[in-house]
């Protein structure tokens, strides 16, 4: 059975009583936004898009956000928006790109599905849609060989997730469900004990020994593989051709009601950026990496980079389904408010893009603007 995800906590968990749905959604990461923009050249004779000085992008400095990071570094997005500048702001949360989206601080961003979910029900459908896919995978249970040898000795110790309510933690709850164990969701306690631990602070608990494990995006988990620890199940494994939606691409629904072709040029530089990613993994991998250390400052080892980078699948298709089935199980384990997915998807001008370049079209699994 799929591990799930978590989009609207409800209001009885007293810890997030005081927390708006926003706050909720985070992947693990801190809350501050830097601006990420190149200075890569426009072409001689290019012209704005729809009279557009600039279209600003958000993403995460993470590995599951690859095409934006490579289309950032390889000038895909500059290339298709012409004269039109591709400013870039990275996040490391959630909520942070949310409330930039909102704001109209950007138009368009890759994220992840809880905060997706978040901002749409939050504003009751009017925020945002989901216009795109971007990637698949790189979550994984990440144990110490010496105190954990097979997932019945998960029973009993302590692992992390990287927040409370986050798409981990309730995959993991869900996932402790199913071996038949019961943890309270609100403070983590019970046959396992869940460490709601920020991603960038779990590899030193676990090197520390405070924390046995954690289930974590990568690149987190390859970290923890470098400290010794042992990949003890690949949340792929739990689902139905082993894929199931990591990031996805999503829009300010007044910036694509005013300008779909910008939203068009974005679209056709990712699928462009996907399809160079996937014929060329080695190059991608590299582009991705100098992205990173551009935006952070740091670049990835290669002990991280190589097994993170190969757990991450990049693909157009935003695994409708998949988000279809997170948000059924999350409301069947009694954990979230029954959220109303209708029309969160658009996917009219991604197909456009996909027919155009002779690819099949996705499918928005009932959840599209009809």
């Amino acid at each position: 059975m799929p591990a799930n995800r978590s989009f609207a906590l409800r209001r009885g968990l007293a810890a997030a009583a005081a927390l708006p749905l926003l706050a909720l959604a985070a992947c693990g990461y801190g809350s501050e936004s830097k601006d990420s923009s190149s200075d890569q050249k426009v072409a001689a004779g290019s012209e704005k898009i729809d009279g557009l000085d600039s279209v600003r992008i958000g993403y995460f400095g993470n590995l599951t956000h690859a095409t934006a990071l490579v289309g950032n570094q390889k000038g895909f997005f500059q290339k298709e928006l012409g004269a039109t500048k591709a400013q870039y702001a990275t996040f490391n949360a959630g909520p942070s790109e949310i409330e930039a989206l909102n704001a109209g601080s950007i138009d368009i961003g890759w994220i992840g599905p809880s905060p997706s979910i978040n901002g749409y029900t939050k504003s009751k459908g009017k925020s945002l849609k989901i216009i795109g896919g971007s990637a698949s995978g790189g979550v994984k249970l990440v144990v110490d060989p010496d105190k954990i040898k097979s997932l019945k000795d998960v029973k009993g110790k302590r692992i992390a997730t990287p927040q409370l309510g986050n798409t981990q933690d309730v995959a993991f709850l869900n996932w402790i469900a199913d071996q038949g164990w019961k943890v309270d969701a609100q403070s983590g306690k019970g046959d396992v004990t869940v460490v709601r631990s920020d991603n960038k602070v779990t590899p030193d608990a676990f090197k520390a020994g405070s924390i046995d494990g954690a289930w974590v995006p990568e690149p987190t988990a390859s970290k923890l593989v470098a400290e010794g620890g042992k990949v003890l199940l690949d949340e792929a494994t739990l689902w139905p051709d082993k894929k199931f939606v990591i990031t996805n691409i999503i829009v300010s629904q007044k910036f694509l009601a005013q300008h779909p072709k910008a939203v068009e040029a974005v679209l056709k530089a990712s699928v462009e950026t996907n399809k160079w990613i996937n014929a060329n993994p080695e190059q991608a991998k590299a582009a991705a990496n100098k992205q990173l250390e551009q935006d952070s400052g740091k670049a990835l080892s290669a002990e991280v980079l190589d097994p993170a980078w190969k757990s991450i699948q990049i693909t157009d298709d935003p695994l409708a389904a998949t988000l279809h089935t997170e948000a059924e199980h999350a409301v069947k384990a009694g954990l979230l408010e029954k959220p109303d997915l209708a029309g969160i998807y658009d996917l009219t001008i991604l197909n456009k893009v996909l027919k155009a370049a002779g690819e099949s079209p996705v499918d928005a699994a009932g959840l599209g603007t009809s």
